[in-house]
């Protein structure tokens, strides 16, 4: 989960090698908050250069949202695809409609608009105290985890075959 953005303190210095400051013209190096701008100059560079290099493979982004009568969300989900792979970005149920089957409604819209576009697997990662239990229900197989969540907590990353073939899973099948 994100946390409220600090405030944007940026601090110029110039650096050498050995990053001691150095004073003088050149390149400097700054420390700061959120730079919505250096975000986005940095994601279109590294798209540039991911498209350059997957042969231009096709991208995309899409939401799942659920509302109630009154307009309110009741959960929702945003993902991205890159070729044949979908990637959950985020998913969300509201607290009292967790037990009505909304958050499998939303996996399964979400599964079938990723195999229409084209995608063979999804892949999500969840905090080891927010939903991994509920992906692996859903057929997601553990491929990894991240320790040093704080709080003893790690962050769980899962993938789904969408065409039948099981992906792997972290642990080494033995010979």
């Amino acid at each position: 989960m994100r946390g409220k953005p600090r405030e944007n303190v940026a601090t110029p210095l110039a650096y050498s090698g050995d990053m001691t400051a150095q004073p003088g013209p050149g390149p400097s190096l700054s420390v700061g908050g959120r730079d919505d701008e250096l975000n986005q100059r940095l994601d279109d560079e590294l798209t540039a250069f991911n498209t350059a290099a997957t042969a231009g493979a096709e991208r995309g982004e899409f939401s799942v949202k659920v509302t109630d009568p009154g307009g309110e969300l009741v959960g929702g989900l945003t993902a991205w695809t890159w070729g044949s792979l979908c990637l959950v970005d985020l998913m969300w149920v509201r607290e009292g409609s967790r037990r009505d089957g909304w958050g499998r409604r939303i996996l399964r819209a979400a599964e079938a608009e990723a195999a229409r576009r084209g995608c063979d697997r999804v892949a999500v990662s969840s905090y080891s105290f927010q939903a991994p239990g509920f992906y692996e229900r859903h057929g997601y197989v553990v491929t990894g985890r991240l320790q040093g969540i704080p709080g003893g907590h790690e962050d769980v990353h899962l993938l789904k075959s969408l065409t039948g073939t099981p992906p792997s899973s972290e642990e080494p099948t033995p010979a």
